[in-house]
């Protein structure tokens, strides 16, 4: 055993030195090897002692592996102990999650929305540029301010421009001196000699290098109100619809006043203006310190970005766009000492490529001939044969007739007509026409062969194809094109297109029908009742006229083939109109409406939101256009001559002369006032009830058979909502005129004939759906203008014509010098909202009967039609064009109305107008007539026809002298009156060298 153990002491000493994994190894194997040992010698041999840390780390590290004979010997011995078998975990059930497709959500996974998220991601490849604001107060000394932000800050130092206001530099300092790492330095110094300032002043604009390196300032401005420096952008990225950035830097010094904001704000409009002429599709910025000028003031479409104050409490900093929520703007801590907090907008314009889908839909394409096609099949065609299958015992079914030839000719039209699906796209440009489309594709296949000759080529024919197709002397296809890039007039939004939904605007649409009880029956005509009849000539005529461009109604026929084959057609059409007037019966499918549902706003929130549009059939229109001519003939002349609406000689702007005129003579008087209100009706038209009309129209003098026609071409009508390819469950209607017709508004008018004012201080003026109530109060006595009020409810209630009270306004005129609290009006219990100002048939009216708001909202509308202007002398346009798109979309908004309004301007406000006339002389490069000739050559014409009217209300204010050569002048006590068209129109008459003849029914004071 000594020998043993001293043998154990030399094989511990050598396993003592190796590692640890193979000193137990090599221990275990002399214990196996002394097999005469007995158990307690094998436990006495280990008697080195190892640490439990030291084991675990043998186990963990698996340095060697043992055999599995091994491993059970050791496990007997006690030296190796069996893992414990833990119990295997169950699972928790998986959370049941709804799992959507990755097209289908909103967000993806791992991807932050917002506009800070946009921004970080591609700071500078933005639609358009971040901005940062800042009123420094001496650049030079906040320099280490800015490059200490842009160090510390990311948004700040990936920010695309810095305009920078009040810099204080001069000459002396040199551009290095103000450098910025990376941003290429644009600057505008105070001039001593033009601003007549050494040192408040100046503007300085970087640019960062990695939006933009194509920059150059156009314009630079300085003068003792006004500093402006314009720089145009085209940065590495740009949306289609921008060809630029025009970045304007204002600075207008705090010493300025009323007057120098005004001369600095018209200074700056001529310059944008020159700009915005040269650049028509580029993104206008104005940035800077305006010191309480309002640039909305001259550019009233523009929006303006920051809503937080810049400096204490007050708002001296701005950014304008042309694009409303083009920015958001966040404060950002003051630039040293600057008393002004800086300003970081972040874009939140998105391009019209994202924002709007590409759509896919079906056109009908005019094959070359096709239209000689057609008339050659119609001419050749036995129309007589479709009445004679439709002939039962001498009787004609007018239904089987109407319905087997308007199938006849949508067949004809099928087979000479081609269908193709086109996909149009937001910031699709005109002149890309097929020709264009072709030469592109031709230049990347020359690109893709590697062909230089043939690229050359290639790239000259395309450039030389899309000058060609911009310089297309279509007018039609010019003006087409610039509404789509213009957005001039654009489409209508569409709402979904569900069934269900579908059925419940139907439904909503048709709501009015369960307030008629009454039971429609024709009258039998008297003997010797005289049926009308129309002559083909007249029926010839009203196809030839028909807009080829107008959509077709529920029986599909095109508007183009009933003009191009109004001979052919004629003979039909004419033997089908006097049968339906000989048998007072309309066929169903002239009566069929289907109403396309415009959302009002861009969230809908409930049926009232959508605003249904009528589609009927195109040979309908033209019939009742034939029978609206003719029920005007047969009208007595005792009808309501305050009714303006689709009278000859009548118009908008003889209403709001009528209402007045007589509101400002009263107003001459003593203790008098006017109370005027605007009636709104809910759904007019479609709350007419059918049995009543026609018993006015009968005590109108119409005859029998055309009351029953009428009566007839009411009721019975199937209407159906569509929106897209699905179209609703389809709804009979027997109450209402439905308003895509042409007959709906004069039978309004008629229905209203006997809605007239009870008390001679009161005046109903009425233009269609339209009612005004003008009360003449004197010494506040409103009795009769209340119960006119009240007997106008009962009215409506017995009409069947809901009032809308809650859209129903009033103006109350008081220029006394003692004001008195006026009582609220009440209308069926419910009180009228009192207002400063309300639109009435298109003109702005005030409580104080000024003009601001008016000339205002015209000249804000006008602003933004002269980007139009711009745009077709982009296209280089001619002259001619222009003048004429002009006259109709910027001149006949100027002088909407102008013979009620425009003499009774202030100087400021027709300065304003004229402004926008001189903008657009510029734009087009021929004189233009200025809003004085045309308010004077309009007064005269409007003075002209009123006093050769015996009819017209306002006849009795132009009657001769004696000697017959001038008017007797009326009297004013007040320039108010004295400044109406009534007073003016008879001063110009009278200024005249020799007054023009007036008819022998004018009246003549003996």
């Amino acid at each position: 055993m000594t020998l043993c153990a001293g043998k154990d002491e030399e094989e511990r000493g050598a396993a003592a030195s190796l590692s640890p994994d193979k000193t137990v190894f090599s221990c275990f194997s002399s214990c196996k090897s002394q097999c005469f040992c007995t158990y307690s010698t094998r436990l006495s041999v280990f008697k080195r002692v190892y640490s439990r840390t030291f084991l675990l780390d043998i186990g963990r590290n698996k340095l060697f592996k043992l055999n599995s004979a091994d491993a059970e010997e050791l496990n007997d011995l006690g030296l190796l102990r069996r893992p414990t078998q833990s119990p295997t975990p169950t699972p928790a059930p998986r959370p049941q999650w709804k799992h959507l497709k990755r097209r289908e959500r909103k967000q993806k996974r791992g991807k932050r929305g917002g506009i800070r998220a946009r921004l970080a991601t591609s700071p500078h490849k933005l639609a358009i540029p971040s901005i940062f604001l800042a009123n420094v107060r001496s650049l030079d000394n906040k320099l280490d301010y800015i490059r200490l932000l842009r160090s510390s800050q990311r948004n700040v130092k990936d920010c695309c421009v810095f305009v920078f206001t009040e810099t204080w530099l001069s000459d002396s300092v040199p551009n290095r001196a103000i450098q910025l790492n990376q941003l290429t330095c644009y600057r505008a110094d105070r001039v001593v000699v033009a601003g007549g300032k050494t040192r408040s002043g100046g503007l300085c604009v970087y640019i960062n290098d990695a939006w933009c390196r194509d920059a150059v300032a156009v314009c630079k401005y300085c003068s003792p109100v006004l500093d402006f420096m314009v720089i145009k952008c085209r940065p590495f990225y740009l949306p289609r619809e921008y060809t630029a950035i025009l970045l304007c830097a204002v600075y207008i010094p705090p010493s300025s006043n009323g007057n120098n904001r005004s001369e600095a704000l018209n200074e700056l409009y001529q310059h944008i203006s020159e700009q915005q002429t040269a650049h028509p599709d580029a993104f206008l910025i104005v940035a800077g310190y305006f010191n309480h000028a309002d640039l909305k003031s001259v550019f009233p479409k523009i929006q303006q970005h920051i809503d937080f104050p810049t400096q204490g409490n007050n708002t001296l900093d701005f950014v304008y766009t042309t694009q409303r929520g083009a920015y958001k703007a966040f404060p950002l801590p003051h630039l040293g000492a600057s008393d002004h907090i800086t300003v970081m907008l972040m874009p939140a314009y998105r391009p019209l490529v994202k924002v709007t889908k590409p759509v896919r839909k079906q056109i009908q394409v005019w094959p070359e001939g096709s239209s000689e096609a057609l008339q050659d099949c119609f001419d050749t065609t036995d129309s007589s044969m479709f009445k004679q299958a439709a002939t039962y015992n001498n009787t004609t079914d007018l239904q089987e007739y109407t319905e087997t030839v308007t199938a006849y000719i949508n067949k004809c039209t099928e087979d000479v007509t081609v269908t193709k699906t086109i996909t149009v796209r937001a910031n699709q440009k005109p002149w890309m026409t097929g020709e264009v489309y072709r030469l592109l594709k031709a230049r990347n296949v020359a690109f893709r062969a590697g062909d230089e000759a043939s690229l050359k080529t290639a790239r000259a024919n395309l450039s030389r194809g899309i000058r060609e197709a911009k310089t297309h002397r279509d007018t039609r296809s010019l003006w087409r094109g610039i509404q789509t890039i213009t957005d001039y007039k654009p489409p209508p939004q569409t709402c979904d297109s569900t069934i269900s939904l579908l059925n419940e605007l139907n439904t909503f649409f048709t709501r009015f029908e369960v307030q008629n009880s009454t039971t429609a029956h024709k009258t039998p005509p008297p003997p010797g009742d005289q049926v009308m009849t129309l002559s083909p000539d007249s029926v010839r005529r009203s196809l030839s006229r028909i807009n080829a461009r107008k959509a077709p109604g529920p029986d599909n026929i095109p508007g183009r083939v009933l003009r191009d084959c109004a001979v052919e057609l004629t003979d039909v059409f004419t033997d089908i109109f006097n049968i339906s007037l000989n048998q007072a019966v309309i066929p169903t499918c002239f009566k069929a409406t289907t109403i396309i549902p415009v959302p009002k706003n861009s969230s809908p929130s409930c049926f009232n939101d959508y605003h249904p549009v009528a589609l009927t059939p195109i040979l309908m229109k033209c019939f009742e256009r034939l029978v609206m001519q003719h029920i005007k003939t047969v009208l007595p002349p005792s009808l309501d001559p305050f009714q303006f609406a689709y009278w000859p000689n009548r118009s908008t702007d003889d209403a709001i002369s009528t209402a007045l005129h007589s509101a400002l003579t009263h107003l001459d008087k003593k203790d008098s006032y006017v109370r005027m209100l605007f009636i709104d009706f809910s759904s007019a038209f479609n709350t007419i009830i059918p049995q009543q009309l026609t018993q006015k129209l009968v005590q109108l003098g119409l005859n029998t058979s055309l009351c029953n026609w009428l009566l007839d071409f009411l009721t019975g009508r199937p209407q159906v909502v569509r929106v897209g390819g699905n179209t609703s469950s389809t709804i009979i209607l027997n109450t209402g005129a439905p308003q895509g017709c042409v007959l709906s508004p004069l039978l309004f008018a008629l229905l209203t004939h006997n809605c007239t004012p009870s008390h001679s201080s009161n005046l109903f003026i009425k233009f269609a759906d339209d009612t005004t109530v003008v009360g003449l109060i004197s010494k506040r006595d409103e009795t009769d203008y209340r119960s006119e009020v009240s007997r106008l409810a009962a009215w409506c209630r017995d009409n069947n014509l809901s009032l809308n009270v809650e859209k129903t306004k009033e103006i109350i005129v008081d220029f006394r010098r003692a004001h008195t609290q006026h009582a609220p009006l009440t209308i069926n219990g419910v009180s009228v909202e009192r207002v400063s100002s309300t639109k009435f048939l298109g003109v702005h009216i005030t409580e104080d009967l000024s003009w601001m708001n008016n000339t205002t909202a015209l000249a804000k509308k006008s602003q933004q039609r002269l980007y139009f202007l711009r745009k077709l002398r982009r296209a280089r346009a001619p002259a001619p064009i222009m003048y004429t798109f002009y006259r109709g979309t910027i001149e006949s908004i100027l002088t909407s109305c102008i013979t009620v309004w425009f003499g009774a301007c202030n100087a400021s406000c027709q300065k304003t107008l004229q402004r926008i006339v001189r903008a657009a002389e510029r734009i087009i490069g021929v004189p233009l007539p200025s809003l004085q000739d045309i308010y004077s050559t309009r007064l005269t014409k409007k003075a002209l026809c009123i006093a050769a009217d015996p009819s017209h209300p306002m006849q009795s204010f132009f009657s001769l002298l004696p000697s017959g050569r001038r008017l007797r002048s009326l009297q004013a006590r007040t320039s108010r009156l004295k400044d109406s068209f009534s007073h003016q129109a008879v001063r110009k008459l009278n200024s005249l060298l020799a007054l023009p003849p007036l008819p022998s029914s004018a009246p003549r004071t003996s």
